[in-house]
């Protein structure tokens, strides 16, 4: 195996060789020998090997799944509780659990971030965020009630008609992305899936 060298944490640091490890592991989850950043063979990519047991740990792409509530000409947004992006308006998401689908999962955080009930339509916007390592999966989702509230990680949950949407208070260009969509679609008469990347703002 080819050893690599493991960076001191910092989280401005990138690593042609090295882009795909998402955080530094010191420790073997498995036996707490410490681990080395290696190409396994038969591999091509660095990953994090324990020295004793010899255990490969791979590190994944984390996928966020939420929706796009709506309810008659509004969309329901999140104003956000915690950091990144504290304050800023988002649409109900998080990471995906494990063990549920990703419809399951969009259901769940809505519930959680906004306590909305909805019922979940068809899968609107993927967008690939490469320099992170996650997936953006949003659905389409009718809102059922108006008995929604701010879940603890949200700071007020609340209705926009589109001339009403705080675009320059929006968190993230995945969810700015998506709404522009959304509208352009919505005045278009016809919704289809949408697919993008979002690259990473050089300095």
């Amino acid at each position: 195996m080819t050893a690599i060298a493991v960076p001191a944490p910092d989280p401005d640091f990138q690593c042609p060789a090295c882009y795909r490890i998402v955080s530094i592991m010191k420790f073997c989850s498995q036996c707490g020998a410490p681990v080395a950043l290696r190409i396994p063979e038969g591999d091509t990519l660095p990953r994090f090997v324990c020295g004793r047991c010899h255990t490969i740990h791979y590190q994944n792409p984390r996928m966020v799944v939420g929706c796009i509530v709506e309810w008659e000409d509004s969309i329901l947004l999140c104003r956000r509780a915690i950091e990144p992006r504290y304050g800023l308006w988002t649409v109900p998401a998080g990471y995906m659990e494990n063990g549920e689908t990703a419809s399951q999962g969009a259901l769940r955080e809505t519930l959680e971030e906004a306590n909305a009930r909805v019922e979940i339509g068809p899968l609107y916007a993927l967008y690939n965020i490469p320099h992170i390592s996650q997936v953006y999966i949003l659905f389409r989702a009718r809102l059922l009630d108006l008995d929604f509230h701010a879940g603890a990680e949200t700071i007020e949950a609340r209705l926009y008609a589109e001339n009403e949407m705080p675009w320059d208070q929006i968190a993230f260009a995945t969810v700015r992305n998506t709404l522009t969509h959304y509208y352009s679609d919505r005045r278009r008469g016809e919704f289809k899936f949408h697919m993008g990347t979002i690259e990473q703002i050089k300095k």
